[in-house]
């Protein structure tokens, strides 16, 4: 029955999206504004905030440092959070730390978790520290997970809690071109996927234990037990959408396209046999292989590199409300793309920023920023209002 039930979802996902790679023009009146102009980072590639009572903002420099600081246009002074230079690798252009999650009773627990790159030999570390009351600057850290990586590149990196309390991971393909050890298609590795595991539950021989319901869970096959779906390239970011619980992806494309996904439970979302909706290899797919195609699609005549973002549930920016807020990290542009009732119903142009866009955050509000290379934390503005 539950095989019976993930077959429907996966056609009515398949029947459902849409093909258009088309503008639908532009929502005028939008620009940026940066958010911090007194502080400034050095290769900002996430923004997180801890539901903690307390209003700060947490940006991860991809060279292994956190700052904290007060969310204030005013804000002079940034604190540092976490330095973990020592033992992060980033000589690689997608290396180093990469993404940060605030468990959900960190208020109580003090328990947060990065995702970063380290050397010799070369893996992904998912590792949890903990923050001391008493002693603020104490940080202690324990590994929860290692993933061999057999290149410098496609290594994910966005970590978030989901509603239902478990963590989830984005990891590439592992990276060099064309995924040339088919990890997206394998499940018996864990790269080309986005996991999912229970951190507050150690099992036998892990620091984590398996959620029942994960679709590998119990196989007999020898699959992962931690994925959730896989078929992807290099998911570099993704999001919930707390009122519609959908769970949005952008993949990063190789020669052609990039793509955005809605990941559901057990989906094949094609890598490396598809790169958007188009073939990437020669040859016929079997049909015992069920694909989920993506929500929309743009190619390389556009840009080159997704950065996936959120969906805008805010109250700043009412013209938003319920779209889907992306970039492209090569162009610099920013769309949003409004999807209903399973199809998509418009794709427009924002802005062209002419910055190098590394990730969206939002604050407790759910206003919606944006991490760039230039060094600056970016905010969405409505000039029409007042």
């Amino acid at each position: 029955m539950k095989l019976f039930y993930l077959f429907l979802l996966l056609s009515f996902f398949q029947l459902c999206s849409c093909q258009s790679q088309t503008s639908d023009g532009k929502l005028s009146n939008f620009s940026i504004l940066n958010a911090f102009p007194g502080i400034s980072f050095t290769r900002p590639v996430d923004f997180q905030f801890a539901a903690d009572g307390f209003n700060r903002i947490y940006i991860v420099e991809q060279q292994g440092v956190i700052y904290s600081f007060e969310n204030s246009r005013r804000v002079k002074e940034k604190s540092l959070f976490l330095d973990i230079r020592d033992r992060v690798d980033d000589s690689g252009n997608e290396e180093g730390l990469l993404g940060l999650a605030f468990h959900p009773d960190f208020a109580s627990n003090g328990y947060f978790f990065v995702d970063y790159t380290a050397a010799e030999p070369r893996r992904t570390v998912i590792a949890r520290y903990s923050t001391d009351r008493q002693n603020p600057l104490s940080r202690t850290g324990e590994i929860i997970l290692q993933i061999p990586q057999p290149f410098s590149n496609h290594n994910g990196g966005q970590l978030a809690f989901g509603e239902d309390g478990y963590l989830y991971i984005a990891l590439g393909d592992g990276g060099s071109a064309g995924d040339p050890e088919n990890n997206g298609q394998n499940l018996h590795t864990l790269l080309g996927s986005i996991l999912r595991i229970d951190v507050n539950q150690p099992s036998s021989g892990r620091k984590y234990s398996i959620p029942s319901d994960n679709p590998f869970a119990g196989n007999t096959q020898g699959y992962c037990e931690e994925i959730f779906a896989y078929g992807l390239r290099n998911p570099w970011r993704f999001s919930f959408d707390p009122i519609t619980k959908l769970m949005w992806t952008g993949d990063v494309g190789q020669n052609k396209y990039e793509e955005i996904d809605i990941i559901v439970k057990g989906g094949n979302y094609g890598w490396n046999i598809r790169e958007g909706f188009h073939p990437f290899k020669e040859g016929s797919l079997p049909d015992s292989v069920k694909l989920i195609e993506p929500v929309f699609e743009y190619d390389h005549s556009v840009g080159q590199s997704i950065t996936g973002g959120f969906v805008y549930r805010g109250s700043k920016l009412p013209t938003l409300q319920g779209k889907y807020i992306y970039a492209d990290f090569v162009q610099g542009q920013i769309w949003a793309l409004t999807y209903q009732d399973n199809a998509r119903i418009s794709n427009q142009l924002l802005l062209d920023t002419n910055l190098n866009i590394s990730s969206f955050g939002i604050d407790r509000e759910g206003e919606l920023y944006l991490c760039a290379f230039d060094g600056g934390i970016y905010i969405l503005v409505d000039e029409s209002r007042p």
